[in-house]
């Protein structure tokens, strides 16, 4: 492992892109599959309808497959986000945090500008919050797990990991 602060320093970091790519396609389908868990609770289980009228199965209707793949969409969107600011920013993580957080906080407070009732909508945005945070706490470590300092001596080669040290 390697020190947080090995990592925060830009331009000097190598990023194994297909282990972070790896990751963030299997985060877009944690994503993806968090939706689905979600619209059946809520509307299998709890019987609020969110995103289909009440006719609509325990999964809802189309609009259903549409948020999954949104959420899926915005999984690889935030791992291109991560992937640049891990080879040009300086403290990637804090950044990408801030920058995927106020995503969450939008997307939470998105459905209380449509006409729906306020149910609907507390699940919609419950759904929504639960999907960012997978989505900020998976990314995180696949972003530490992809990202290693560069050894300064010796341009371009990653730098060993210490034992002592940890993300």
């Amino acid at each position: 492992m390697v020190a947080p602060e090995d990592i925060d320093v830009a331009g000097h970091v190598h990023v194994n892109a297909g282990r972070l790519w790896a990751g963030g396609v299997a985060t877009a389908m944690v994503a993806a599959l968090a939706v689905l868990a979600g619209v059946l609770i809520t509307r299998g289980i709890l019987g609020i309808p969110v995103l289909a009228p009440k006719t609509a199965n325990n999964f809802g209707n189309s609009a259903t497959a549409v948020y999954a793949l949104l959420a899926a969409g915005g999984a690889l969107l935030a791992t291109a986000l991560l992937h640049l600011l891990l080879l040009g920013t300086p403290r990637p993580f804090a950044f990408f945090a801030w920058i995927t957080a106020l995503a969450d906080v939008i997307a939470a407070a998105a459905p209380f500008t449509q006409p729906a009732p306020l149910a609907s909508k507390v699940f919609t945005a419950i759904i929504n919050i639960v999907v960012g945070m997978a989505v900020i706490s998976l990314l995180s470590g696949v972003g530490r797990s992809a990202a290693r300092p560069v050894d300064l001596s010796s341009p371009g080669r990653p730098m060993t990991a210490r034992r002592d040290a940890s993300i």
